[in-house]
């Protein structure tokens, strides 16, 4: 072992990969590319130096919690308890004093750490105190800074052409609601814009048609997109989610199954693309009353499933042709966890997405879009909170402090380090089909069973990391994870790995 720049040290095989692969120009996507991205440098002030494991994970304390609530609620899926005034930027601190570093970051929702000072102190001020204590009705009484603040957060950072934010209240609503959306304007271009019939009011009442439509939403094998009763129909990860819920009979096709590497296999993919999108046309051809298509820039639940920028803008050309809504669901992917603040932006799409939904890293939830996805009437797409202006003043703050710390690119810097290092890692170990976008990254190893021995190890070893898919392994850091960070759980990753092969277990 050698030691390496940062917090902690890499392995020789690591270390030596990483020397020889930092100037490299090999990309980590489909149809790799250079961003340009200069290397950043940001320290999270007062952060640990390291990780400090005492117990057991979970310890004694942790236990006593899980055991408590569990007489209260469904708990079993906790891993332990948190001790949240103590964890600060990538270290997290359960209530048994253990210290950990967090790859997983509360499955991919922290942008900026635990207890960032600058948070802390914007939300001492009295702004945040009134938005705390007066939450509104928003769609209704919306504060009056509230406009202000929507231009200062949301907008801040909408992407390209969107003029338009819908606000909500988590991932699986910003979906739902965007859905409806969908449908509501596919049937006011149908009748022209006329008002509705009668007969359409009426027969509504009941479920039935022409008031309630037989219309759908398509979505591709592998996706995530929710668990409510119109997203979880658009979901189809794992089928722990949807056993034993009735789920609306809705179109689903094929995502890309990607072979690795890929600079060994670009005929193969480029050919299981194409054959993915003859499929997308087709099905679109055979269900004329689909009104949206929607798909993740990664699949996340599924298996962190990529496909190339050449596949979205055919999916985008595909729609345009079937006159269909094209929704890009960045719920995971957004605010510069790919190396850009959103994840589409890496397609360089000729014809802008008709919404884009978001949560997790944004603090908040909802989705932008064009005008002509607002509904014609008012009340048809709306509920009581519609958002939440603390949050809102979260997000804002946020984004200011990303901006300021140029997070975006340090991301990019810190998962090109990841990613070819894990690369490097291939030949030692049976860990396969290492892919990602930014600090998006995941890896295979041969089996579920070890998968889950993996993530509990690396958790007994003081690294949170996740799973997804069969027998992927996802890192889902904050945008403060550093090179320095990277190292960290590198050398975790390989002690691991090492003690797995000794034992058999891979």
């Amino acid at each position: 072992m050698l030691p390496a720049v940062g917090r902690s040290s890499v392995p020789l095989r690591c270390s030596a990969l990483l020397s020889r692969c930092m100037s490299g120009t090999h990309g980590h996507h489909a149809h790799p590319h250079s961003h340009g991205h200069p290397h950043t440098s940001y320290t999270f002030p007062n952060e640990p130096k390291s990780i400090d494991v005492k117990t057991p994970i979970p310890g004694p304390k942790s236990q006593a919690v899980l055991k408590s609530l569990g007489e209260l609620q469904d708990n079993r899926h906790s891993v332990f308890a948190v001790d949240y005034e103590k964890s600060k930027g990538n270290f997290i601190v359960d209530a048994d004093g253990n210290t950990l570093l967090d790859v997983f970051a509360q499955i991919a929702s922290i942008p900026i750490g635990y207890n960032n000072p600058a948070l802390l102190k914007a939300a001492s001020s009295h702004a945040w105190s009134t938005a705390l204590v007066n939450r509104p009705a928003l769609g209704m009484f919306p504060p009056a800074d509230f406009a202000d603040n929507v231009r200062a957060s949301f907008m801040s950072v909408a992407p390209k052409s969107m003029t338009q934010v819908f606000t909500a209240m988590c991932g699986s609503c910003a979906n739902e609601t965007c859905y409806k959306a969908a449908m509501m304007s596919w049937m006011h271009k149908k009748r022209a814009g006329k008002p509705f019939t009668e007969e359409e009011l009426t027969s509504c009442m009941t479920n039935k048609a022409p008031g309630s439509p037989d219309l759908s939403i398509l979505s591709f094998h592998g996706a995530f997109h929710g668990r409510m009763f119109g997203s979880l129909s658009t979901t189809h990860s794992k089928p722990i989610h949807k056993v034993d819920v009735p789920a609306f009979k809705w179109p689903v096709t094929s995502f890309p199954q990607l072979k690795y590497p890929l600079e060994d296999h670009v005929k193969e993919n480029a050919a299981e693309e194409k054959r993915c999108l003859e499929e997308l046309d087709d099905t679109l051809a055979s269900n004329p009353l689909c009104a949206a298509v929607i798909v993740e820039p990664v699949q996340a639940e599924g298996g962190d499933n990529h496909a190339s920028p050449a596949f979205f803008n055919g999916i985008r050309a595909i729609t345009k042709k079937r006159g269909v809504n094209f929704i890009v669901d960045e719920v995971q992917t957004g605010l510069g966890a790919s190396g850009k603040m959103w994840a589409h932006e890496h397609w360089n799409l000729h014809d802008p997405p008709d919404a884009v939904t978001f949560a997790k890293k944004m603090q908040c939830a909802g989705w932008y879009h064009h005008a002509d996805l607002r509904a014609s009437e008012p009340y048809r797409n709306f509920n009581t909170w519609l958002g939440d202006p603390a949050r809102t003043l979260l997000l804002k703050e946020t984004l200011k402090y990303v901006k300021e710390n140029n997070l975006v690119e340090n991301t990019h810097s810190a998962g090109e380090h990841v990613y070819k290092a894990l690369r490097g890692m291939e030949k030692h170990f049976p860990l396969t089909k290492v892919r990602g976008l930014g600090t998006l990254i995941a890896f295979d190893l041969p089996t579920p069973k070890a998968r889950d021995t993996l993530i509990a190890e690396m958790r007994q070893a003081g690294v949170i990391t996740g799973g997804c898919g069969t027998q992927s392994v996802r890192l889902r850091p904050m945008l403060i994870f550093t090179v320095e960070h990277a190292n960290i759980y590198l050398n975790k990753l390989d002690h691991v790995l090492i003690k797995m092969k000794n034992r058999g277990d891979i």
